[in-house]
């Protein structure tokens, strides 16, 4: 054993020494290399790394909120959004089998070809269906296919389809408003979007919500001044008017005197604002307020009212109109028949036009003007609805004497059927011009004063007696209640402006009841009826009377008259100016 321990030892060779300093300088300087770029990673280039890392797993999601609701003044729910969802693609992660892809087609509609086009997209995202119902949404998402994604969105809906298409308007796929209440409530119904972090799973599904990013904000609801039911029947009872006379169209309005709210509003024909793919856009527009016409003699009462202020007539003050034509320069204004030597007050009831004509040239133009322009003809009556049309009235300095007389009885101005429904608040209260509204009001409304006392009560007394058996407008009488109204018929001008058709007509009323203290004012327009009769008193004082009754009932306004008050007279429509 002391042998064994006394052996001589083996001297290392020079290599070996220098190999081993290399071996060692090297491993320093890998590990040198491994600790600057673990530096350079976690703390020079952390930010972009962290961005790249979550990029690939978390989000940011939008929280779609529900669009606010329009109601009826009562509640009614008028327009409404309901939960749906859309499937989407993200075309470069799509994993689906061409079974898969039959499925898809027949649960969404999609042909198989329309789908693989969108699959074959070098787009980041492509929809397949939108708005699709909860139980269809559930069914594609249980074929688990990769990459594709459901969307919460909203759908919206109108329960009242046509019947107030008119004032809801619509809104696009994606719920932005594209006309009535809708497009000009935008802001108020639309709120705002949430914003969210999340974790998403490879196949696209949360696994959990990081941080609130953007609270959301509700859209608010919209109450309007509308009633439903008094929508619906004047919807219902304008439209068989409008097919009974094979008329163009139709347009109806009804107001409450003392708040200035618009209880109805139709036109027909209308659309239903549910399938937005069929909407035919000859017919979206809101008649009402967007179209203007000639009002033919449903002007006079204004004629009639000015004349009555600067103290030129008075209601039993007499004026020959005699042969029932009047010659103004080389133009002869005519009435239908001789109705010889009237007071002011038969001028209105029996609608003559020479009567009419001669009380407006006996006003200085400014005065008519004036009296035209204060009552809110030629200016938009302020309800806010998109389009609203103005109208046209001339400056008075630019009337020649026969367009001054034909004014008078309502040609040469053009008006929309609301703002001639708004003008006459001047003869339904004290002389009041009413602010009106289309969103329910709380309390009365405050209006302009336009014209005295006395001179409205006069001219709500011509306007009943333009209702009696013996007046053009016999057919607008409400039994149980006294009415107030007057007839309007006018030719139409020609497309090109100049000159009148002879064969085409518009057939207005306007009034209001109970005449002893007005509660509703209802003005209705029938354009271009073609059946034979064209005389507003037959044409469109009907479908007044007939709303009228409904709607006093419906309001419990109490009668003001006896029971079967009602006498039709068989000649009322000879009576007719055609003004």
């Amino acid at each position: 054993m002391k042998i064994l321990f006394n052996l001589p030892r083996k001297k290392p060779s020079p290599s070996m020494g220098w190999r081993s300093y290399l071996a060692q300088i090297l491993l320093l300087i890998c590990l040198g290399i491994l600790v600057s770029r673990a530096i350079f990673l976690q703390i020079l280039d952390k930010d972009f790394l962290q961005q790249q890392g979550q990029s690939r797993y978390e989000r940011i999601v939008n929280q779609n909120m529900q669009r606010g609701s329009i109601t009826d003044r009562n509640g009614k729910i008028l327009a409404v959004s309901a939960p749906v969802k859309s499937a989407w693609f993200e075309p470069h992660k799509v994993n689906v089998t061409p079974e898969q892809i039959k499925q898809l087609s027949n649960l969404t509609g999609v042909k198989e070809t329309v789908i693989q086009k969108r699959l074959n997209s070098d787009k980041k995202f492509v929809y397949l269906k939108r708005k699709l119902p909860p139980e269809l949404a559930e069914q594609i998402a249980e074929l688990n296919i990769e990459g594709m994604h459901l969307k919460h969105e909203f759908y919206r809906y109108y329960p009242a389809r046509e019947q107030a298409a008119h004032i809801l308007g619509f809104t696009d796929i994606d719920g932005r408003g594209q006309e009535g209440i809708e497009l000009a409530w935008q802001d108020k119904l639309t709120g705002a979007d949430g914003k969210r972090r999340v974790i998403k799973d490879r196949v696209g599904r949360i696994v959990e919500d990081i941080e609130l990013i953007q609270s959301p904000k509700p859209g608010q609801d919209v109450v309007l001044s509308i009633d439903s039911k008094i929508q619906y029947l004047a919807y219902r009872e304008l439209a068989r008017a409008v097919k009974k006379q094979r008329a163009k169209s139709g347009s109806i309005v009804a107001l409450d005197v003392q708040t200035g709210e618009i209880l109805a509003m139709a036109n027909y024909p209308a659309f239903n604002p549910n399938r937005r793919a069929s909407i035919n856009y000859e017919v979206i527009r809101n008649r009402v307020l967007i179209d203007t016409f000639e009002p033919g003699s449903t002007i006079k009462p204004f004629t009639v009212a000015a004349a009555l202020e600067v103290g030129l007539i008075e209601p039993n003050m007499r004026m020959e109109t005699a042969g029932g034509k009047l010659q103004i320069g080389k133009a002869t204004i005519h009435d239908v028949s001789d109705k010889g030597n009237l007071t002011v007050s038969q001028i209105i009831q029996t609608s003559s036009n020479v009567g009419a004509a001669k009380i407006g040239l006996l006003l200085s133009q400014q005065t008519f003007w004036e009296m035209l322009n204060r009552s809110g003809f030629g200016a938009v009556t302020g309800v806010g609805f998109p389009g609203e049309a103005r109208g046209r009235l001339r400056a008075y300095d630019t009337w020649r004497p026969i367009e001054q007389a034909t004014m008078s009885y309502g040609y040469g101005i053009s008006v929309s059927l609301m703002q001639l429904a708004r003008a006459y608040t001047l003869f339904a209260t004290d002389g009041e011009l009413k602010p009106i509204t289309l969103l329910k009001r709380d309390m009365p409304a405050i209006g302009q004063k336009i014209i005295s006392r006395e001179t409205a009560y006069s001219v709500r007394k011509m306007l009943e007696l333009a209702v009696q058996p013996e007046g053009t407008g016999n057919s607008a009488r409400v039994n149980g209640y006294r009415v107030a109204g007057k007839t309007g018929t006018a030719h139409k001008r020609l497309d090109s402006q100049k000159g009148y058709a002879t064969n085409r007509y518009i057939s207005s009323f306007v009034g209001f009841a109970p005449a002893s203290d007005p509660r509703v004012i209802i003005a209705v327009m029938i354009d271009e009826p073609s059946n034979g009769d064209y005389y507003g008193g037959t044409v469109a004082a009907p479908v007044f009377g007939q709303v009228m009754e409904s709607t006093l009932r419906m309001l419990n306004v109490p009668f003001d008259e006896s029971l079967g008050n009602l006498v039709v007279s068989p000649t009322a429509t000879e009576l007719e100016g055609q003004g």
